[in-house]
């Protein structure tokens, strides 16, 4: 198991940071952190970049407010419009363009697409705050040689992964010391029901998440537990623990956000209230802790917390995960894929909920068995999903 890997240490310049996907979920949030940080000790947090895809009125905002002195725009129309509102602004089509001038660079960008920014990031030896799984999982054979570069380092956004980095913090040698790694899942909003009982639930159903407020996206991967799975896999990738020694557990409540077991017994958790805003203020100071406290709990009305087994016969995306990191190699990558676009022809209205895990295991029966060297691999690799889940959705 790898150690976690710490920073430099302090520094008492300002923190400057670019955030890819700005307007999104993580963007949004992290600007919170930094505003609420600046309020507490002015001038601790710089903007020194923002990225969207298309949102190019909310990105205008943001920069005036932050004052942030470069705007990526992936639509040619969303960047036209800022051009014409912030003349002066230095204007730029490719998010890799965030990396330099930053201290750190929050990775929010939702699915496969975050990629460039990951491996940019840490290429250029700078921290990199990820939030974008799929980016790790998709590409982790060319993502963990990045990892050596002086000075790179990744901090996982995440509040489950997050809990993991800081419950390893207590270990003095976790190679020797883990025994296993325990993620929590809340069970999302369709905890304790059947197969039978989903085979007609609606977007709006999948989306109401009992205790986290999230894209659609990932909101979606909650209710069926693909999010788990590919947690599950980033641990694996992250930690370099073995996958027989990643479990996870629901957790309702969402307060304990995962566990490290220890060859002694010793089971280390870390417990807040749900709010990705602790992990994000958590990537952006490490390896100081910030002074806001998000995720604070009151315990005189925690009530109790419960933990149950997964119904892995209902929710059938967690071992499929579980079969693709095994499987290594691009498996991973075609399992994001084939999953990012089943969860489309969800909310699209145009599949029903329990044919998500089904169109996964159509296109995880025919992957090809490659193993990834280069980024374009990656990329293919992602593209050939694409086409036979397509394919298959087509049918």
């Amino acid at each position: 198991m790898d150690a976690v890997r710490g920073l430099t240490g302090p520094t008492n310049r300002p923190i400057r940071v670019a955030i890819a996907g700005s307007t999104g979920s993580i963007g949004t949030q992290t600007l919170d952190v930094i505003r609420a940080e600046n309020e507490r000790v002015p001038g601790s947090y710089i903007v020194t970049g923002l990225s969207v895809g298309r949102s190019g009125a909310a990105v205008v905002e943001q920069a005036v407010e932050f004052d942030a002195p470069l705007i990526v725009v992936d639509d040619a129309d969303a960047r036209r419009l800022v051009a014409e509102r912030l003349p002066g602004v230095n204007l730029e089509a490719d998010a890799a363009a965030l990396v330099d001038g930053a201290d750190v660079v929050v990775n929010g960008v939702v699915g496969f697409a975050g990629l460039g920014v990951t491996i940019e990031t840490l290429r250029a030896g700078k921290r990199l705050a990820l939030a974008n799984k799929e980016s790790l999982i998709a590409a982790g054979p060319i993502v963990q040689p990045l990892r050596e570069v002086p000075g790179a380092e990744l901090i996982p956004v995440d509040s489950e992964h997050c809990a993991l980095h800081q419950c390893l913090r207590s270990s003095a040698d976790a190679d020797r010391e883990v025994a296993r790694l325990l993620l929590t899942a809340s069970g999302g909003p369709f905890r304790g029901r059947t197969a039978d009982d989903l085979a007609s639930v609606t977007v709006d159903e999948a989306l109401a998440h009992p205790t986290w407020s999230m894209g659609p996206k990932i909101t979606v991967d909650s209710s069926t537990l693909m999010n788990k799975g590919l947690e599950v896999i980033e641990a694996h990738e992250l930690y370099g623990t073995p996958y027989d020694a990643i479990d996870v557990v629901v957790h309702p409540q969402s307060i304990v956000h995962s566990m490290v077991e220890f060859t002694d017994g010793s089971t280390i958790a870390q417990l807040s209230m749900p709010t990705m805003k602790l992990p994000i203020g958590y990537a952006l100071g490490y390896p100081d802790r910030i002074g806001t406290p998000f995720g604070r709990i009151d315990w005189t009305t925690v009530g109790s917390l419960d933990f149950e087994p997964v119904d892995t016969a209902t929710f059938r995306c967690l071992a499929l995960a579980y079969d693709a990191g095994r499987l290594g190699g691009t498996g991973p990558a075609w399992l994001s894929a084939a999953n990012e676009v089943a969860v489309d022809h969800f909310l699209s209205g145009n599949l029903q909920w329990n044919d998500i895990a089904d169109v996964c295991v159509d296109v995880m029966a025919r992957h090809d068995g490659g193993t990834p060297h280069t980024v374009d691999d990656v990329i293919e690799a992602d593209r050939a999903a694409r086409r036979i889940a397509s394919e298959i959705l087509t049918r």
